[in-house]
Parts: C-alpha cells; structure tokens; sequence
C-alpha cells in the first residue's frame, strides 16, 4: 500500500463501528482480555481496520498476558508510525498505521527475542486475514 489515506470525520465515523472509532480515531483503548483477536492462532495477516494496510504477521504474534493481542515485530517497519506518548501521567511510544494515522496501541521493550519489542495492539484496530489454504 502506498500513499497516505485521509478521511473526514464523518467518513471515518460512517466506515468504523463505535468501539473501532473511539480506539483508532481517538486514540482509545479497549479493556483487556476483551478484544476479538486476543486468542487468534491461525496464519494469516493483521490489517488495518481503517485501510487494509498489511500491518503484523501471525508468525510474530504471541501471549504476552497482557490482555492485548501482541507481536514482536511490524510486518514492515515502514508500515507502522511511533511517536512519543505522555498522556495518563506515562511515558509510553504509541504504534500508529504510517498510512492513515490510526491509533493501534503502545510498544514496550519487555517482549521475547529476536526484537525484545512487545507491540500491544487493540484487536479493534485490527482486522485478521486468514492465509487461503
């Protein structure tokens, strides 16, 4: 995917449901232990719910036990925008999709080898394409 997507207000709100809006438009956070791809173990892709753009490979997915689906690594570095987060009184690096600037979650360096990133991800900002057989 190439390019940056841009919508108004009123098409992001039209496109999304509630949860997906308030997590990737407004930077929101979905409660733990809750989000629909929490437990997803099939191969496939995790996408932009937003955009469709190819963000986190299954192969990276594992249970941090966190609550939040969690990868080691972006599919492609190039993919994924960080910036820093200072809200809630934390110092945290929010994940965004580079393409349409959704709010996805926050990494940590506390996640396994071979990055030590652990990429905690709402399942609302995400959307899961299963490999074809």
């Amino acid at each position: 995917m190439s390019g940056k997507v841009e919508k108004s207000d009123a098409e992001w709100r039209a496109q999304l449901t509630d949860e997906q809006y308030h997590v990737t438009r407004r930077k929101g956070t979905e409660r733990p232990f809750t989000g629909k791809l929490l437990n997803v173990k099939g191969e496939g892709v995790f996408r932009c719910v937003c955009c469709g753009a190819e963000l986190f490979d299954s192969g990276t997915k594992y249970d941090s036990r966190s609550g939040w689906p969690s990868f080691w690594a972006p599919k492609d570095e190039a993919s994924i925008k960080e910036e820093h987060d200072l809200s809630h009184g934390m110092h945290r690096v929010e994940v965004m999709c580079a393409h349409c600037e959704a709010h996805l979650g926050h990494v940590f360096p506390d996640g396994p080898e071979p990055s030590g990133q652990r990429y905690c991800i709402n399942s609302a900002s995400l959307k899961f394409d299963p490999k074809k057989a």
